[in-house]
């Protein structure tokens, strides 16, 4: 009895190896941030190593991604960082929710939310455990493109209409 039920959670565990969830691979960067927005070097470097595997298009995927159930969990952070906030899409929404997604970087940074801690435990990304410095540049930058957004468009254009219904 103990053998079959051992037998039949190791069919799963191999059969379920061939559910894989579609990579996040794409290298098209027509609306990626980077085509409007001036990104410094310095701060490119700190969206490559500790945001944009789940808010971009593009992911660096760790070893451990091609074990299921490990690869849906991953998968989920993705979908739900790029829900959020997508750097690879954010030319794309309208001036309001760019704006909008700017000042969400400054609250989040400022707030220490992110980068998620599942994403650097055990020291897994250790290069995303950002340092205050760090942090404090990422609110720069975003402030300093919000200033770009009110010097150059009227103040209306940058405030997100509520939603109906």
């Amino acid at each position: 009895m103990v053998g079959k039920i051992f037998l039949g959670i190791l069919l799963l565990l191999v059969g379920i190896q061939l559910i894989r969830p579609t990579p996040n691979d794409s290298d098209d960067r027509t609306y990626d941030i980077t085509t409007r927005y001036t990104v410094p070097d310095d701060v490119q470097h700190i969206l490559a190593v500790a945001c944009n595997d789940c808010h971009s298009n593009k992911t660096t995927y760790p070893w451990y991604s091609n074990v299921q159930p490990v690869a849906w969990w991953l998968d989920d952070h993705i979908v739900d960082g790029k829900r959020h906030l997508n750097f690879s899409s954010f030319t794309n929404a309208p001036l309001a929710i760019q704006y909008h997604k700017l000042e969400e970087v400054v609250e989040v940074m400022d707030e220490r939310e992110m980068p998620m801690k599942e994403y650097t435990y055990l020291g897994m990304h250790a290069e995303a455990n950002l340092t205050d410095d760090q942090r404090q540049r990422l609110i720069q930058w975003a402030k300093a493109q919000m200033d770009t957004l009110k010097a150059n468009y009227p103040a209306d254009s940058l405030v997100r209409k509520p939603r109906r219904g």
